[in-house]
């Protein structure tokens, strides 16, 4: 009776080293591709960014994607305008994008609802509803809608990684939630 022959150290030693290396290489990059930075490092980078520019509170925490930037950082200060901060690895501020202008080019100082700064209760409330809308996950923006009948936009993500587009009337009631592409 013949034993079948197993393939040789040659073949199989470089093969289980190759496969190990594109498994751990593909964790490594899964775990790095993730945008939103959460806890402690989160709230080490806010800080940098919200002391930058003198105050207010950042939106959005996210690693940096063009080189020479690790961080990106959305700060909404107090009297609603937003302000794109981009930071290095030692949390040196690399550049600051004010958003002094809407999309149509009108400055902030025109009434649009879309730039209206929340209270804090308003922001909580419209969290909780978003949150309870999709079942959990973490906001990552909320902001005043200018859209017509609509009073609040939520952002958020789940912990499998989807990420929720939640709008909300002013009684913080859903008016409609969608899986952001």
């Amino acid at each position: 009776m013949n034993t079948p022959k197993l393939p040789s150290k040659r073949v199989l030693i470089p093969t289980i080293v190759a496969v190990l290396t594109i498994g751990i290489g593909g964790v490594v990059w899964a775990s790095t591709a993730s945008a939103d930075l959460e806890g402690n490092e989160r709230d080490r980078v806010a800080s940098a960014a919200t002391e930058a520019v003198g105050g207010g509170k950042a939106v959005s925490v996210e690693t940096g994607d063009d080189r020479g930037e690790a961080y990106e950082v959305e700060v909404r200060k107090a009297d609603g305008t937003e302000v794109d901060v981009k930071l290095a690895k030692n949390l040196d501020v690399i550049s600051e994008d004010r958003d002094d202008r809407d999309e149509a080019g009108a400055s902030d100082d025109d009434t649009d609802a879309g730039d209206r700064a929340l209270s804090s209760t308003e922001q909580a409330r419209a969290e909780q509803a978003a949150t309870s809308a999709v079942g959990g996950g973490t906001v990552t923006d909320v902001e005043a809608s200018d859209d017509p009948g609509e009073a609040y936009e939520v952002e958020l993500r789940k912990s499998d990684g989807t990420e929720w587009d939640v709008t909300l009337d002013s009684e913080f009631k859903v008016l409609d939630k969608n899986l952001d592409d």
